[in-house]
């Protein structure tokens, strides 16, 4: 690696265990306590996100329905 590589070695599953082993508690919690941040969706996964969403409130509506229906039909 040349010193004006600005591009760093892909670290390793072995070498990541390593240093997660190494690490005190604290140090840990405190890795997994930094936020992430947003992702940026294209065009199209943006559409799936919101019919998938659509679909679920479609879909609740249907199990209410449903729940009500059953609860006001007479039992016999």
């Amino acid at each position: 690696m040349s010193p004006h590589d600005n591009t760093p070695e892909p670290i390793t599953s072995a070498e990541q265990a390593m240093v997660l082993a190494s690490l005190e508690p604290e140090q840990l919690a405190g890795l997994k306590r930094q936020p992430i941040a947003r992702r940026r969706l294209t065009g199209l996964a943006l559409i799936l996100v919101w019919s998938l969403r659509i679909y679920l409130l479609f879909m609740m509506a249907v199990v209410i329905y449903q729940v009500w229906a059953s609860a006001r039909s007479p039992q016999g």
